[in-house]
């Protein structure tokens, strides 16, 4: 057996224990790139100015010394010895600046040994910004602010460009100069994306403009697209409208679509959704609040890590507030009620293993909490939004995806209309109100890679929107940790995954796998960024064994996802025409889209430590993985190339069969997942015949 994740990269870290560690104010910190290349009507990239960048791209981080050398590491790959001293001096110059006296997690970089010319003021007011103008900087108020009579609001100061800044703009520029090569003269009856129906084939929208009227003391920062409107992107990390990256879209591959005996619709998931009954909740539930101090050190330990939008700091504020009115009215008791209901699931594993699904774990909670509901979304406060947040975290724990995508519909517009205006949320809710947001903006993703659903348009305001920092500790002693390390790293994940649908699987992706290979090469080089940049608890080792850490589990199983989409052409220019495998560059990419596969699939039951938040979405993607690896087994090419990935063929069908069992203990959660799992059996009928076993 071979395995070629060695070459790869080697692993960084091998433990695999539980994660009980602080955040440390000076080993924390990454640098994850966030390409913002312009897609054109034309079909045509083209990059933003460079002197533009430092304010309309984001640069995350994550760790301090540590994680800025696994970074450096992956960048030095590319970049000359004088772009790796000047890289050094810039973290020494970060490391002589830091400021001890505020929240480490908000420290900013104050790099100012670069020296980058910049035509905008260093600082533009938030008028400025929303109406995209230059500002003079002049303070207390611009040129343009005074022009308007309207009041001029500064943030606090940006990120300055460092060495690895430039680094960033400097692959941009190459990825721009490659994606225009490819568009230009490239002509090839391979079609990855335009060849079959689109999972967001939805009706089109007007980009006709509309015309907002300002009063004389107001400028609106509503973008000119209006509220929860869809338009062109302006950055590719964010989903296509019409994208063919969804898991059913295998079913018309060649090969594959010989696996099922008629054609599926790609929207047939939505139907299903949208038909199925609806959640019975009891009108009086019976609260039994003998265990609430296990739920909620249960959430706090095994929830709150994924969506961290629960303060644990004034936590005990809450639970008093909601003890005093009875859990019947206020934000406060609604939230508390979410949480017992949450934390409650977390103590009983997966829902699939549930055998009385009529009343799963935390249901007379949730039922309390969902009597609030109605008052709370009339509210377009922070609190409102939280409380819409963890209603949908339930009812994706019960493998409600349609449902809530509906609540999640309900928090994108609370949160355009607080943004959509300097000044509507107070700065004590400022780090809520981001937490809330890349919650709805992340969520709202995983859905619109499946189904064909409306965008909310939230997108539009992250660069209104920072990462979260960190909440500011009370005195009193707090509930748990606040952990923010998963959250800022699948924020960088899901941004990535954006980027590879918009690249590869948009109506305006490349077609052929020459115009691909430079983009391919691109994305996986951020991803292997990704990695290397991750803080060393959260870094999870390459080898094959479990892991016990159930976040090491999910980023794991995420990052493979990930590659797998990456090379996923390849697989498709293979089974369409065999020849295309004696290019040695396909067949290495084929290797590696089906080792990331199999990664996937070798350990089916350490998904389970995601189900919380990822079990629709999961299975979704194992459904994908496993068509694909069923495809590859049709293919002599394609073949050859698993047998030097397991022990022998036959630890194929076992991993295919273990598939098939796993994924028949979803059927009773939802009907898209029935559906879901009879493709996968007839499909593995069909391709033991089709191999004569």
């Amino acid at each position: 057996m071979s395995n070629s994740s060695a070459e790869e990269g080697s692993p960084t870290s091998t433990s695999g224990g539980g994660r009980h560690f602080s955040i440390s104010a000076d080993k924390f910190s990454i640098d994850i790139p966030s390409p913002s290349l312009q897609l054109n009507t034309n079909g045509s990239l083209t990059s933003p100015n460079p002197l533009k960048s430092p304010t309309t791209r984001r640069v995350q981080n994550f760790s301090r010394e540590g994680i800025l050398g696994s970074a450096q590491k992956a960048r030095n790959l590319s970049q000359s010895s004088g772009d790796r001293e000047s890289m050094t001096n810039g973290i020494q110059n970060r490391q002589n600046n830091t400021d001890d006296g505020i929240n480490p997690l908000k420290r900013r970089n104050t790099d100012v040994g670069i020296d980058y010319p910049r035509r905008r003021a260093t600082i533009a007011c938030e008028i400025c910004r929303s109406r995209k103008s230059r500002c003079d900087g002049t303070k207390p108020k611009c040129k343009l602010c005074t022009e308007l009579g309207a009041e001029c609001i500064y943030r606090e100061p940006g990120i300055k460009l460092d060495a690895g800044d430039k680094l960033i703009l400097e692959h941009l520029a190459r990825i721009e100069n490659m994606l225009q090569s490819g568009f230009v003269g490239q002509t090839s009856n391979l079609a990855i994306s335009t060849g079959s129906p689109s999972v967001n084939g939805g009706t089109n929208i007007s980009s006709d403009e509309v015309i907002m009227q300002n009063g004389a003391n107001f400028v609106s920062m509503i973008p000119a697209t209006g509220l929860g409107t869809w338009t062109t992107p302006t950055n590719i990390s964010t989903m296509p409208k019409i994208h063919t990256n969804a898991a059913l879209h295998l079913l018309q591959w060649p090969l594959i679509r010989d696996l099922v005996s008629r054609p599926y619709d790609p929207q047939i998931l939505l139907q299903l959704e949208m038909s199925r009954e609806p959640i019975t909740l009891s009108k009086t539930p019976c609260l039994d609040l003998s265990n609430t101090s296990t739920y909620i050190e249960s959430f706090f330990a095994k929830v709150n890590v994924w969506y961290a939008c629960v303060n644990p700091f004034n936590w005990n504020g809450y639970y008093r507030t909601a003890l005093s009115n009875g859990f019947r009215e206020g934000p406060e008791s609604c939230i508390v009620l979410l949480v017992l209901a949450l934390g409650q699931a977390s103590c009983t594993g997966s829902i699939s293993r549930i055998q009385n699904l009529a009343d799963p774990p935390g249901l007379p909670y949730f039922a309390a909490a969902w009597a609030l509901l109605p008052s709370l979304m009339t509210r377009n406060t922070v609190q409102s939004a939280q409380c819409t947040v963890l209603a949908s975290a339930y009812l994706f724990y019960l493998v409600r995806p349609l449902e809530a995508w509906t609540l999640l519909s309900s928090t994108s517009t609370k949160l355009q209309l607080l943004l959509s205006a300097p000044g509507r949320v107070p700065d004590k809710e400022r780090e809520l109100m981001e937490r809330v947001y890349w919650n709805a903006l992340l969520f709202e993703s995983d859905l619109l890679a499946e189904l064909d659903l409306p965008h909310s348009g939230i997108v539009q305001y992250e660069e209104n929107v920072g990462l979260p920092g960190g909440f500011e500790q009370g005195e009193e002693e707090a509930a748990g940790r606040d952990e923010l390390w998963y959250f800022l790293a699948e924020i960088a994940l899901r941004r990535l995954l954006n980027r590879v649908s918009q690249l590869i699987y948009s109506k305006d992706s490349m077609a052929s796998t020459q115009s691909l290979e430079p983009v391919v090469a691109e994305l996986d080089f951020q991803l292997t960024q990704w990695y290397d940049s991750l803080p060393q608890p959260l870094q999870f080792p390459y080898n094959r064994s479990l892991l016990q850490d159930p976040v090491q589990t999910v980023l794991r199983l995420r990052y493979f996802a990930c590659r797998t989409i990456i090379y996923r052409p390849y697989i498709l220019a293979v089974l369409d025409n065999e020849q295309a495998a004696l290019d040695p560059s396909v067949r290495d990419n084929c290797r590696k889209c089906l080792e990331a596969s199999i990664r996937q699939l070798e350990h089916i039951t350490a998904h389970h430590a995601g189900h919380i938040p990822y079990l629709w979405q999961g299975a979704l993607s194992i459904v994908s993985q496993t068509l694909l690896v069923m495809g590859a087994t049709m293919s002599p090419s394609l073949s050859s190339i698993l047998s030097t990935l397991v022990p022998h063929l036959d630890a194929v069908d076992a991993i295919i069969n273990d598939v098939v069992v796993e994924v028949e203990r979803y059927v009773h959660l939802a009907p898209s997942l029935r559906l879901s799992a009879e493709i996968i059996r007839e499909a593995e009928m069909r391709r033991r015949a089709f191999l004569g076993g």
